[in-house]
């Protein structure tokens, strides 16, 4: 007879990095299926093969693990934004890509995370520490267009680089909807640039 391997099984085989890999997946399946207010450990370690204690071991708070999940989401599915030549067009490109990754059932979610993260002394800005660059490419737009002398970096601080993704996160998280070209226009052009070239 066949022997099936248990979920105590998987969990000695998968250790570490796999392992917590494993729960960070199956914690952002069930947020994709079902939310955060119906997000439970239980669930997580039923999908990962795996236990509750090992989740509470690893995470204290539903929330600070349903961060993790979304941060790494991000850094496994980075926006690419290539060289055009142009700090505008490559913002408008970078704001267009977040609206269509960040629709409004994802961003009603991360809403729905607030207080529960302000309990786990945690934010949301501890959320975009985890991603770091990796899932707005802004610095990198940045840096070609100091390269190409666009603008120059006197003055450009890390709240400025962060500007046009913190804008339209902040207006999706206002309306619930997705950004529209006018949003991507008024941000670019009637806010990021005229303060990005004005260091020049």
């Amino acid at each position: 007879m066949a022997m099936t391997e248990t979920g105590d099984e998987k969990t000695r085989r998968r250790r570490g990095a796999a392992l917590e890999a494993a729960i960070l997946d199956a914690t952002w399946e069930e947020l994709a299926a079902h939310g955060y207010e119906n997000l439970t450990l239980e669930a997580v370690a039923r999908r990962a093969g795996t236990s509750r204690p090992v989740l509470s071991r690893r995470w204290d708070s539903l929330a600070k693990l349903a961060s993790a999940a979304i941060a790494r989401y991000a850094v496994q599915n980075p926006i690419e934004v290539p060289d055009l030549g142009s700090v505008r067009e490559e913002l408008l490109l970078l704001l267009r890509q977040v609206g269509r990754r960040s629709s409004p059932k994802l961003v009603r979610l991360i809403y729905e995370m607030r207080k529960d993260l302000e309990a786990a002394f945690a934010s949301f800005a501890d959320m975009r520490s985890q991603v770091g660059g990796a899932g707005y490419p802004t610095q990198q737009i940045v840096d070609r267009a100091v390269a190409r002398g666009e603008i120059e970096t006197k003055g450009l601080t890390p709240r400025l680089v962060r500007l046009p993704v913190d804008l339209a996160r902040h207006e999706m998280m206002i309306t619930f909807q997705h950004l529209t070209e006018t949003d991507i226009f008024e941000i670019v052009d009637g806010i990021v640039l005229p303060v990005w070239l004005r260091r020049r």
